[in-house]
């Protein structure tokens, strides 16, 4: 994979069907979103896509010599009521597992944080939640400038065996860094 080979943008609407596969494929993988396989419908896409163009932000990865496939995606929006206004929230991230590791998932989100600091002087808070389990998620995203606000005690249930905490954490832009 050579340097020019993938770009980064702004996701349109056009995207949906692209995106749509992105998410599919990476539910597949157990712990890879948060919904399954089958929870992955094009109306959810397209709803989180609608909330995002209106009102947060959405960026994709491009694989420019695969068909200008869509190998990643980040989003986030702001929430209701008004009280939330300043935070960016239900953040997601997916990256196509044959590109996983190549320090794209990082790329993704510096492009959503820059953005945030340059463009976006409203919000004061972005937030996510990460699965307990998934530890290289939770380091990225300490990397990134997160901090763990606390734990969420059986949040998730592994096919009812089992459960696991969420762990709820926020970025803030360097305007306001305590």
């Amino acid at each position: 994979m050579n340097a020019n080979q993938l770009y980064i943008r702004r996701a349109e609407l056009k995207d949906a069907d692209k995106i749509f596969d992105l998410y599919k494929t990476v539910s597949k993988v157990l712990g890879g979103l948060a919904r399954t396989e089958v929870e992955i419908t094009k109306e959810y896409v397209q709803n989180f896509s609608k909330k995002s163009f209106e009102n947060g932000l959405q960026f994709v990865v491009v694989d420019k010599l695969n068909e200008h496939r869509i190998i990643a995606e980040i989003h986030c929006y702001q929430l209701e009521p008004a009280v939330f206004k300043h935070i960016l929230s239900e953040l997601t991230i997916a990256v196509d597992p044959d590109y996983q590791g190549k320090g794209l998932g990082k790329k993704l989100f510096q492009t959503l944080l820059d953005d945030v600091q340059s463009n976006r002087p409203e919000i004061l808070r972005v937030e996510l939640i990460a699965r307990e389990t998934n530890s290289r998620a939770i380091q990225l995203y300490e990397k990134l400038g997160f901090k763990i606000e606390g734990r969420f005690e059986k949040r998730i249930s592994n096919n009812s065996t089992s459960f696991e905490a969420d762990i709820p954490m926020a970025w803030f832009p360097n305007a306001i860094q305590h």
